[in-house]
């Protein structure tokens, strides 16, 4: 999420681009945060219902989601509202204060940004654990361990909005974009370990079945079969993350070598957001006992 402050770099890039830019250009991003505003909002307060009213979801794992989730509602009721209003603030006069609310919005990005990422981070990390450990994974992977990691994640998150009002901006995206690769390579890491590591578990219950008969080998590919969809579900939501932040990063990459592009920051921008509004589709979608719950609180 880009950071917008009055020193001359990011504002003067934002106010550039809505000078050059004809003004249908700013009221389109302005019109669609909002509509993806009211999204965000009641999508993920739906999912926040429904993960309470799921128990076959291991709670650790529900907490996961439910930390992302609240951060996606943070990000529809105040970040994108917040945002079409500064948007809108250049194409027609509202009373307000345009530098407190952009050092607001945009600490708060960061804030927001980083916990989401880690979050994602962590839920890819607890379903390397659950295939690890095995019987131990929840001896090992509890509730209150599950607390403490979250409770890390937005002090860290924290930190990152510190950084962006102590220093300036340029330091704070280097540290953002680190903090996201760091994240980034350890999903990768996790899921392609998942990966052969369920090759190796197909290859082992196939020798199984050959060498005791289909009887005694049935138990194991269920479980593997639910614990490969669990995987999927989370993918989805994980896969979603890294297309909606990736052109932001490009764009973030492209302005530290002085490369400059006009409505690129609108459009990364409001991409970024557009992931808090995709991801209650994606749990509805993937999880079943989310999409049920969240068709009983519609009916």
């Amino acid at each position: 999420m880009a950071n917008i402050s009055e020193d001359g770099n990011f504002t003067s890039k934002l106010n550039q681009v809505l000078v050059k830019s004809p003004t249908g250009i700013p009221a389109f991003f302005s019109a669609l945060n909002i509509f993806l505003s009211l999204t965000a909002s009641l999508g993920n307060a739906l999912i926040l219902i429904a993960l309470h009213k799921v128990s076959s979801i291991y709670p650790p794992t529900k907490l996961f989601f439910r930390c992302l989730a609240v951060t996606d509602l943070c990000v529809g009721l105040f970040m994108q509202p917040v945002y079409a209003t500064e948007i809108m603030s250049r194409i027609i006069t509202i009373n307000m204060n345009v530098l407190l609310t952009k050092s607001l919005r945009s600490g708060s990005a960061w804030i927001l940004c980083g916990v989401s990422a880690l979050t994602s981070t962590g839920i890819g990390v607890d379903r390397l654990l659950a295939l690890l450990l095995g019987l131990r994974y929840r001896h090992v992977v509890t509730l209150r361990r599950v607390r403490v990691a979250i409770i890390c994640f937005w002090l860290i998150g924290a930190s990152c909005g510190a950084i962006w009002f102590m220093w300036s901006e340029d330091i704070s995206m280097k540290v953002i974009s680190i903090l996201l690769s760091l994240d980034l390579l350890i999903v990768i890491f996790c899921y392609t370990r998942i990966h052969f590591k369920l090759r190796y578990y197909k290859t082992q219950v196939q020798d199984h079945a050959v060498l005791q008969g289909q009887g005694n080998g049935r138990k194991i590919p269920l479980n593997i079969a639910r614990y490969r969809k669990s995987v999927s579900s989370i993918w989805c939501v994980q896969l979603a993350l890294v297309a909606c932040y990736a052109p932001w990063g490009i764009v973030v990459v492209l302005y530290l070598n002085e490369i400059e592009n006009d409505v690129a920051w609108l459009a990364t921008e409001t991409l970024v957001y557009l992931n808090s509004s995709l991801n209650p589709i994606l749990y509805c979608w993937k999880i079943r006992e989310v999409r049920q719950a969240v068709k009983g609180i519609i009916r």
